[in-house]
């Protein structure tokens, strides 16, 4: 039988020769995923001879990861702000921009008297944004809604997984809130422009739900429609948080700039790029 490090090894060599750009890492993730230690704890288990059911578990997700796969939809799981969310291929991977947004959110609303208050996440997804935010701040109302039947069935095990009560709701950006207003609004909404789709890692291309992705107008058509309605589904000061393509931030700002909110503000991701978009109304 072989080892766990000599399959290492050979794991490494076959990613690299497909393209896989950190195969070493990839490598790792991939026996911690089927071995069920964590990356680190292999380097004491390198001697051990791996069993054939392990070895054809591994040479299985492997071959998934060779064809560019991401390694969240083979091991089914993502750390994102101290909670753990299911992905499948039917929601985004959630991102390291989306787990910033969602600290400048909670740092916004620590100290508020948050009961009563109610909080939409639009474009919901897995569920990350709402979810975590419902764990942090329990006394938070939180409604998730979705497009998608498929996210919103991920989403709804997210909540169980996490052990938080939030609502969900099916339908087309703010239509499921038909009629009722809202204190907190936090919206990542596809932004990709048809253009640009092509352009994308073949992970995110070849794997990711392209209508989570691609949005029409050079990708700004969710926002158009955002600026158009959003603040007739406020109560007074309410708030907005929008995640937005690193390169959109000016065109953002100027749909809302007749859109009767007093406050906007982009805020910048941690390379320095205008990556959310914060408004409040009066």
């Amino acid at each position: 039988m072989k080892t766990v490090l000599e399959v290492l090894n050979l794991a490494v060599e076959f990613l690299a020769s497909k393209g896989i750009k950190n195969p070493r890492r990839d490598a790792l993730d991939l026996f911690s995923h089927v071995l069920d230690v964590k990356p680190l704890d292999l380097y004491v288990q390198f001697d051990r001879p791996l069993q054939e059911t392990e070895l054809g578990a591994f040479r299985t997700n492997l071959l998934r990861r060779s064809k560019g796969e991401p390694y969240q939809y083979i091991s089914g799981v993502v750390n994102f702000f101290d909670c753990k969310f299911l992905v499948t291929k039917d929601v985004l991977i959630p991102r390291q921009e989306t787990e910033i947004l969602v600290d400048k959110i909670a740092r916004k609303l620590e100290g508020e008297p948050l009961q009563g208050k109610v909080l939409w996440d639009i474009c919901c997804g897995s569920g990350c944004i709402g979810i975590s935010l419902k764990k942090r701040f329990p006394e938070l109302t939180v409604v998730l809604s979705d497009l998608s039947p498929e996210a919103l069935v991920i989403a709804t095990r997210n909540a169980a997984q996490n052990e938080v009560d939030v609502s969900l709701r099916h339908g087309d950006l703010l239509q499921p809130f038909a009629g009722e207003r809202g204190d907190y609004v936090v919206c990542n909404p596809p932004y990709v422009s048809e253009d640009e789709f092509p352009t994308l890692d073949i992970e995110v291309r070849n794997f990711e739900p392209k209508v989570a992705l691609v949005a029409e107008d050079c990708g700004l058509s969710f926002y158009k429609r955002l600026a158009l309605e959003l603040n007739n589904y406020l109560h007074p000061k309410g708030k907005v948080w929008l995640e937005i393509g690193y390169l959109q931030g000016q065109a953002v700002k100027d749909l809302f700039k007749g859109a009767e909110f007093p406050q906007s503000q982009l805020l910048q991701d941690w390379s320095g790029h205008d990556r959310f978009f914060l408004l409040e109304n009066e």
